[in-house]
C-alpha cells in the first residue's frame, strides 16, 4: 500500500514552523467549529425541530421558518458529520443522542448559547471596542441565559448553603438576584417551616425563579419580586416588609461598580435582622484563564463592571457592616468562592 505522506513532506512539515503550536491551533479551531455548530443548531431552531420527530429536509425548512433549503441541507450534513443529527430511511433527519441532550438538557443548551455568543462575541468585538466602539450589553440583553448557565455552579454551592442554613436555622430567607431561583429552592426545601423572597432587576431571570418554585412546589412559601436592590432595601414593603434571617447574594456582586458596593452590600445589611447571615457567592480575580476572561468580559459591559480579588471584597463587606469568614473556593485553585458574613450591630 502505498504511503499516503512522504517521509519528505512529514519532515518538512516539521521544520517549516512550530509544528506543536500548528497542532495545537488546528485542535483549537476545531473544538471552535463545533462549538459555533452547535450554538448555530440551537438558534437556528433545527434541533427543536427534529425534538418532535424526524423530519424531512422541506419540514425542518417548514418548522424553522427557513427559506434557502439548500443551505439548509448542507447545514444538516454538518450537523450530521458532527454526530447531533443523522440522517435515516427516506432521507428524512432525527436527533442523535448527542443531538437530543442539547435540546433536553437546559445547562447543555444554555452552554451553547452563551460561549459561541457573547463569550467568543466578546473577541470578534473586541478589537472595534479597543478602538473606541461601543461597550457590550451582554449582561442587560442576556439575563436570562446567564441565570440559566450560572445554574452550573448550583452543585457545589448547594452543600455549603444547606450546611450553613442547618447551622442557623432561619426562618425568614432572602435571595439577592435571584436568577433562576436556584438557591432560594434549595433553602426552602431544606426548611420546611421558612419562607423566602426572591428579588431579581431582571424580568426573564424572575419568570424563571417563579417556574422554578411552582415546579417544585414551594410557590406557597415563596415570592419573587422584580426589582433592584436599592428599592427593596428602601421600600421595604409587601413580602420586603420584615427582616430577614439569611441572605444569599450569588453572583451579584461584579455587576456593581467597585465604587459602589459597599453600598450594595449596606442595603442587603438593611434587609437582614440583626446578627443575620449573609451567604455570599462569587467569582473573584485569579491568575485562571476563566478568571481573567471573566474580568475581561466585564469590564467590556456598559457599567464598569470587573472582578475584585478577595482581600478587596473582606474590606468591602467590614465596611459595610458586616463581620465576614475567611473565603473558601469551590474547589482548590477555582476563581468560584464562598463566604458568610454576620451583620455586626
Amino acid at each position: 500500500m502505498a504511503r499516503l505522506i512522504s517521509t519528505r513532506a512529514l519532515w518538512t512539515l516539521a521544520r517549516a514552523g512550530n509544528l506543536r503550536a500548528r497542532v495545537r491551533a488546528n485542535r483549537e479551531g476545531a473544538t471552535g467549529i463545533r462549538l459555533h455548530l452547535a450554538g448555530a443548531a440551537v438558534e437556528s431552531g433545527v434541533l427543536d425541530a427534529l425534538a418532535a420527530g424526524a423530519a424531512s429536509e422541506s419540514e425542518v425548512a417548514a418548522r424553522t421558518g427557513a427559506t434557502d433549503q439548500a443551505l439548509l441541507a448542507a447545514f444538516l450534513r454538518v450537523l450530521a458529520a458532527a454526530g447531533l443529527v443523522s440522517a435515516g430511511d427516506g432521507d428524512r433527519w432525527r436527533l442523535t443522542g448527542r443531538g437530543r441532550a442539547v435540546v433536553e438538557d437546559d445547562l447543555v443548551r444554555a452552554t451553547y448559547q452563551a460561549f459561541p455568543g457573547f463569550h467568543t462575541g466578546l473577541y470578534r468585538d473586541l478589537p472595534a471596542q479597543l478602538a473606541g466602539g461601543p461597550p457590550r450589553r451582554d449582561v442587560a440583553e442576556q439575563g436570562a441565559v446567564i441565570a440559566r448557565i450560572s445554574a452550573a455552579f448550583d452543585p457545589f454551592v448547594h452543600d455549603r448553603l444547606v450546611r450553613t442554613l442547618v447551622e442557623r436555622t432561619p426562618r425568614r430567607v432572602l435571595d439577592v438576584g435571584c436568577g433562576a431561583g436556584l438557591q432560594l429552592a434549595a433553602m426552602l426545601a431544606a426548611l420546611p417551616g421558612a419562607e423566602g423572597v426572591g428579588i431579581d432587576a431582571d424580568a426573564g431571570a424572575a419568570d424563571l425563579a417563579r417556574r422554578t418554585l411552582r415546579e417544585r412546589g414551594l410557590a406557597g412559601r415563596a415570592h419573587v419580586v422584580t426589582t433592584a436592590l436599592r428599592d427593596a432595601a428602601a421600600d421595604r414593603a409587601g413580602p420586603l416588609g420584615a427582616a430577614f434571617d439569611l441572605a444569599v447574594l450569588a453572583n451579584v456582586v461584579y455587576y456593581v461598580p467597585m465604587e459602589e458596593r459597599v453600598d450594595l452590600l449596606r442595603d442587603v445589611r438593611a434587609l437582614l435582622a440583626p446578627g443575620g447571615t449573609l451567604f455570599l457567592v462569587t467569582t473573584v480575580a485569579m491568575p485562571q484563564l476563566f478568571s481573567r476572561h471573566f474580568d475581561l468580559l466585564l469590564r467590556a459591559q456598559e457599567g464598569r463592571m470587573e472582578l475584585s480579588d478577595t482581600a478587596t471584597l473582606l474590606a468591602q463587606l467590614r465596611a459595610a457592616g458586616f463581620e465576614p469568614a475567611d473565603a473558601v473556593p469551590l474547589a482548590p485553585g477555582t476563581p468560584v468562592v464562598t463566604l458568610t458574613a454576620r451583620r455586626t450591630g
